[in-house]
């Protein structure tokens, strides 16, 4: 698995749009990995990641999701629960072996790193059943390190 100061992965997937998604990981970005859309721990994540997102945005820090769902069941996930970020496809877990994640019984497990300048700054291994209050520790921590008076 990657960790802080690794060089950053190229990465290009399907969002739930459909669109082709390309990240050149220059500006701070959360990448986070959940295991499947529609199940408890991965909608508390998503939709925590949904409510900071104006947050996230408001200092220039970008938040994609990714598992291993295809573009379809990203769509309805994102639809049911309001996901307006990204939420990238990754079926072949060709996004999960970049990072350096199992891809075990089709699914991986739930990380979050935090990129930027072409590099790995932060990775977090939040709670599998209960990512309650990850996302707001995510955005704290990236507000702190890469605003100024955070």
């Amino acid at each position: 698995m990657l960790k802080g100061g690794d060089p950053a992965p190229a990465v290009t997937a399907r969002n739930q749009h459909g669109e082709t998604v390309s990240l050149d990981f220059d500006d701070p970005t959360v990448v986070f990995f959940y295991p499947k859309d529609f199940t408890g721990g991965c909608t508390i994540e998503a939709t925590e990641f949904q409510a900071a997102l104006p947050e996230f945005r408001e200092v220039g820090i970008g938040v994609y999701g990714v598992s291993m769902d295809g573009v379809e069941s990203h769509a309805e996930f994102a639809d049911e629960e309001g996901i307006i970020f990204d939420l990238l496809a990754d079926p072949d877990g060709d996004l999960a072996d970049a990072f350096g994640l199992a891809t075990d019984d089709g699914h991986t497990d739930r990380r979050t790193f935090v990129v930027a300048d072409g590099e790995v700054v932060a990775v977090y291994d939040p709670e599998l059943d209960d990512p309650s209050g990850h996302a707001r520790e995510v955005l704290r921590d990236t507000r702190n390190e890469f605003v100024r008076g955070g």
